[in-house]
Order: C-alpha cells, then sequence, then structure tokens
C-alpha cells in the first residue's frame, strides 16, 4: 500500500529474523483477534490509553493473552515519534495453530502486529460542512458474546461496504437484524432530540468506540443529556442532528441521509468545540513528556 510506511512483528521490523506471519496464524484462518487504530498528531498517538484498556479488555473476553502492554504502548509511541500525522493500527492475533481446528490448545503465542500509515489527518471541509451518508442494506447479527469488541471479523462491515461506489457518501449506517440502529461501518452514531444526545447501546453487536465513549464522557461534563438506549429507525426518522465518531475523524456531522438534508446543529458544533479543546490539551500533555 502506498501509505504504508513500516511494520513490526513482534517488536521486530520486516526483514529481521523471525518477523514473519505463520501461515498457521489462527488471525488468518478464523479473525481470532483482536485490533485497534490510533492516530497521532505531531509525534503523539491520541488516546492511546484508552486504546489499549479496550485491547486488554477484548483480550480477556476472548481469552487472549495480554502481557505486552508495555510492549505496545512503547511501539506506538516509537511509531509515532517524528511523524506530523500517521496512523498506527495493533493487531493482536491468538497466534500460529498448535492444532487443526477451532478449539485453541491454550499454548499459543500471541501475535502482535504494528504497522504505521500516512495520514493527512481529519478533513476539515468534512468536520465544518458535514458529510452524506445513506442506510445499508445489510443488517449485523446479534451476538452479545461479541458486541462491543473491534474483533478481526469485519466481514459485515466488507459486505455493508460494497453497497456503495458513490464517493460524495462518507459512510452507511447499520442496524440489527431485530431492528435496531447500531453504528455506521466505521463509525458510532449519534443522534440529537431535543437538545437530548443518543447513541445506541452496544449490548448485542458493533463496537464500542473509543471516541464514543470520550464523546459521553464530555457531554457529561459540559451538562449536556446523553444516553445509550436502543434507537430504531423511526427514532433515526425523527433525530433534529445527527453526527459520526470515529477515533481518526473525531465528529463529522451529518448533513444528508438518504438524500434528504438535516440540519448540523448546535449541540453538535457544541461538542465538536469541547473535543477539539480536549484533544488539544492532551496533544499538549503527550508532547510535553514525550
Amino acid at each position: 500500500m502506498e501509505d504504508l510506511q513500516r511494520v513490526l512483528i513482534d517488536g521486530q521490523p520486516i526483514g529481521e529474523p523471525g518477523a514473519a506471519v505463520s501461515v498457521l496464524d489462527r488471525g488468518l484462518h478464523y479473525g481470532d483477534g483482536l485490533f485497534e487504530t490510533i492516530a497521532c498528531a505531531g509525534g503523539h498517538p491520541r488516546l492511546l490509553e484508552r486504546h489499549l484498556q479496550r485491547l486488554a479488555a477484548g483480550c480477556e473476553r476472548l481469552g487472549l493473552r495480554f502481557g505486552a502492554g508495555a510492549e505496545l504502548a512503547r511501539e506506538v509511541r516509537e511509531l509515532a515519534t517524528g511523524t506530523s500525522g500517521a496512523v498506527v493500527k495493533l493487531l493482536l492475533t491468538r497466534g500460529e495453530s498448535i492444532a487443526r481446528g477451532y478449539a485453541p490448545a491454550g499454548r499459543e503465542h500471541t501475535l502482535r502486529i504494528a504497522l504505521r500509515y500516512a495520514w493527512r489527518g481529519a478533513d476539515p471541509q468534512q468536520a465544518g460542512q458535514g458529510v452524506c451518508v445513506r442506510r445499508a442494506t445489510l443488517r449485523l447479527g446479534e451476538n452479545p458474546a461479541l458486541a462491543g469488541l473491534k474483533h478481526c471479523n469485519r466481514l459485515e462491515q466488507v459486505l455493508a461496504r460494497r453497497e456503495w461506489s458513490d464517493p460524495d457518501i462518507v459512510e452507511a449506517l447499520l442496524f440489527s437484524s431485530s431492528g435496531a440502529l447500531v453504528s455506521g461501518t466505521m463509525s458510532n452514531v449519534f443522534l440529537v432530540r431535543g437538545s437530548k444526545v443518543l447513541t445506541p447501546c452496544i449490548d448485542r453487536c458493533g463496537v464500542a468506540g473509543v471516541m464514543r465513549a470520550l464523546v459521553l464522557e464530555i457531554a457529561a461534563g459540559a451538562g449536556i443529556s446523553a444516553e445509550e438506549r436502543r434507537l430504531e429507525a423511526a427514532d433515526l426518522a425523527a433525530a433534529e442532528e445527527l453526527f459520526l465518531t470515529n477515533a481518526l475523524t473525531g465528529i463529522r456531522p451529518v448533513r444528508e441521509l438518504d438524500g434528504t438534508a438535516v440540519p448540523v446543529g448546535p449541540v453538535t458544533r457544541r461538542l465538536q468545540a469541547l473535543l477539539a479543546a480536549r484533544l488539544a490539551v492532551e496533544e499538549r500533555r503527550g508532547v510535553g513528556s514525550a
């Protein structure tokens, strides 16, 4: 890939002895793993501790060994250092299969991969003017055992993303098999109704985004009423404002849904300003501690 700059496998650059992924890796065969996508600005990995906390929680649920937290933090910071903008993707898999079949033996060595991509930062035009989105035809399967996890099986998102090619549409909203609004293909969704911020529960499917959690935290701190609840198509139709969150793009207002205009309103703008201030403070702290 043109924007891929560097890859570490178990801490070693590609090309060094042992820096390879086995053809028997369970992440390759079964999607048996987790990943995080981390924005890096000014040489500093943004929200790193939150990403690593989610990764550790995912490892606990999947039964993966997470003994390399300090090493992962060091590797991410190393990859971010000296860059004006970059994306670091972390992948952890259960590692090489010891025996054929789904059942892990329990003696696998967790594989960690860190990749750095060039990144120009979030598009200010999208943040300012808003984006166009559509509803996806695909429905997400409901499985509480995997709900919230950023696991390596993304086939539902792959199929949903194949549904459109219009470059003016940047995202599709996904509903679950029971009709609940869940998220976008690569984002979490929020709606505003009567000055109240609502976001779907992530208890049956979907990814509990790091940026989603931060926005909920910021809203609570600013006295903005925010709630996680089950939302359906009628709630989406009644929304006065819509916005998307993602670790790379922050908050992006939705200005059009399935060809219908949506106002970019004051609650979204206030949260954007609060988030920008919070990230600026974190970036200054990160630079100061580097």
